[in-house]
Formats: C-alpha cells, structure tokens, sequence
C-alpha cells in the first residue's frame, strides 16, 4: 500500500514536490485554494534575470506531476493528529489520511493600499508590481506613458507596515520591468526609487547594469508623498539620499513594489497545528542550518515562501529538499520501502 502525501499548496514549490514524490511511488494529494495551480507564478508573465516566459516554466511543472491527484478552489478544514499520521478534511468534503504533510502554502502580497500616502485604488496611474505583469500578459490596461516611476520596498523593510524584514526580490523584479517598460516605450523616462538595491543572484547585476544602459534613472531615496496633478498626473516627492536635496517628479504611472507577506490560508492551517511562527509572520522550521524543510512536528515540512521571502530557484531547491526529507522520514518511520 502506497503512503499518502499531502501537499497543501499548488504554486512552484508544490508543483516541483508533488512531481518528485509521485515518481517515488508515493500517492501524492495536492490541495490549491485557487481555481488554477502555479500561484502567482501563473500570474506573471516573464521571469528574471533572463525573460524565461513564466507560462511556459508552469507548463513544464505541471506536466512533470502526472499521477498526482489534485484539487483546486479546495481549502483545508481542519486537521488533526492520529498517531502518526494527519486527519485532513477538505472544503471539498473529501477526507485525507496522510503520512506527511508539506506546507508549500507560499506567500500573500502586501495590500498597497495600506500604505496611504502612494494612492494606490486612489488615483488611476498608481499600480502594483502584479498589475504591471497583467498589463505585459494583456490582461491590465494603462495608458502610453512619458514618465514611469517604481516605488521599492513598498511593505518591506517597513517598521510601520510591521515587516522589517527585506522581500528578496523586490528590487530583481523592479529593475526587470523597469527594462521592459523601456523596451515598450522607448521616448518614456523611467525612475527607479530604492533603498539599498539587493542584487545578489546569479545574472542579476548584469540585468543592472542593462537598466543603466538603457538610462533608466536610479534614485536612492524613499517616496514621501504622491498627489494627482490638474492634468491627471503623478506629483511624487521624495528625497535624493546621495544628494541629501528633496526632488520633485511628475509622472505617468507609478508602480509599487509590493512586498512578501505571510499567507493567509498558510496561516489558518499551522494555527490548527500550533506550528511556531517568526516575528515577520513566516513559520520556523525546526532550525536554521540543518532542518530547514523540518517542523517542530513529526511528519510536517515546509517549501519555498512558507519560511519566508524565496526567490523561484531557491523555492525549487527546497521543493527537492522537501520530498527527500518526506522520503527518509517515511522509510524511517513506516519502514515500508
């Protein structure tokens, strides 16, 4: 009889899981509270540091996972412990009786509108990273620009917005659609407002250096006021740090940079389970060097955002982490392999 898995969390980390464990021979469940899997993955359009098409990776996953049995727009009820295993009940009214059970419920984007002072759902040319990427996939409309403005760190590194902690890919994701709203409109001044720009991975700074290439101005400084002009357009202030000298801009659009927040449907399980969490909301895992992908409970892992602000390599990495530890821990436990 093949163990059950359950796989809570249908985005790249489950995906990459649930495809690993199957081949293994394990009966792999994967729950998606969404109607479609990948997560926000299926909402962007292209990746950095190289334009990879995000539909075309999704594709790839998800064709990688056949024989796992899964439900979307599906939501946990509840779940208890019996012995060693995990009494899971669905929205759906189904019931799982699983061995193990991998958290891979990935991340929430921070709600811009918090943030009252950049006029986000207040004036028409104030928009999200996400919406940005629904323009580039068709599905958002804007207007042809002359002055375009991204705002980094909307939500991160943020003592008010109660997350001190940085998102790790803000700044990549900034500098990537700031190219590509130049490569669309090439007459169009293009501003990037940052803190400290965090380019760390692998091709990243050559995508910076792209950015510079193409003129985009970079402004080290945070954004302290947005008004709408007569004209219908963007009054931002802020301060040029490197100059120590306040400026004024007037533009088009101006994209937020919305941060990495817990999940929320993330949260209700490990609340049912008393699973510890960090001061940013994220959950722990049993330690910090050797059992990342471990809980503090036998038989519960974690993938990706779950633990905190990934990166989609380092999510994969722990998704293929995470079936290896479900994979000893079930040959120790059940001895049945």
């Amino acid at each position: 009889m093949k163990n059950n898995i359950l796989i809570i969390g249908g985005g790249p980390a489950g995906l990459e899981a649930s495809g690993i464990l199957v081949k293994m021979g394990y009966n792999v469940i994967l729950v998606e509270k969404e109607k479609q899997l990948g997560g926000h993955l299926a909402k962007w359009d292209t990746l950095f540091p190289d334009g990879l098409k995000a539909e075309d990776l999704l594709k790839a996953m998800i064709k990688k996972t056949g024989g796992v049995k899964y439900f979307t727009d599906t939501q946990v009820q509840s779940v208890n412990i019996l012995n060693k295993s995990y009494n899971v009940i669905l929205s759906n009214g189904i019931t799982v009786l699983a061995d193990a059970v991998l958290l891979a419920t990935g991340f929430d984007l921070f709600k811009a509108e918090k943030k009252e002072e950049y006029g986000y759902g207040v004036y028409e040319g104030v928009i999200t990273n996400a919406d940005l990427e629904q323009y580039f996939k068709g599905n958002f409309s804007i207007k042809k620009p002359k002055a375009v403005g991204f705002v980094h760190c909307v939500g991160s590194r943020d003592e008010k917005a109660c997350n001190p902690a940085c998102s790790k890919v803000c700044c990549a994701t900034a500098v990537k659609q700031a190219c590509h709203i130049k490569e669309k409109f090439p007459q169009a001044d293009v501003f990037c407002f940052y803190m400290d720009l965090r380019m760390f991975g692998r091709h990243y700074e050559d995508l910076y250096l792209k950015a510079q290439k193409m003129g985009i101005r970079f402004i080290r400084g945070r954004v302290s006021e947005v008004a709408e002009t007569s004209e219908g357009r963007l009054l931002v202030k802020a301060e040029d740090t490197l100059s120590s000298k306040p400026i004024k801009v007037t533009l088009d659009t101006l994209v937020l940079m919305a941060g990495m927040r817990p999940s929320e449907s993330g949260y209700q399980v490990g609340h049912q389970l008393n699973l510890s969490v960090e001061e940013d909301g994220f959950f722990s895992t049993k330690d910090t060097m050797l059992s990342l992908q471990k809980s503090n409970l036998e038989g519960l892992f974690f993938a990706g955002a779950a633990t905190g602000p990934k990166t989609l390599p380092d999510t994969l990495h722990e998704a293929r982490s995470a079936a290896m530890e479900i994979d000893n821990y079930i040959t120790e436990t059940f001895n049945k392999r």
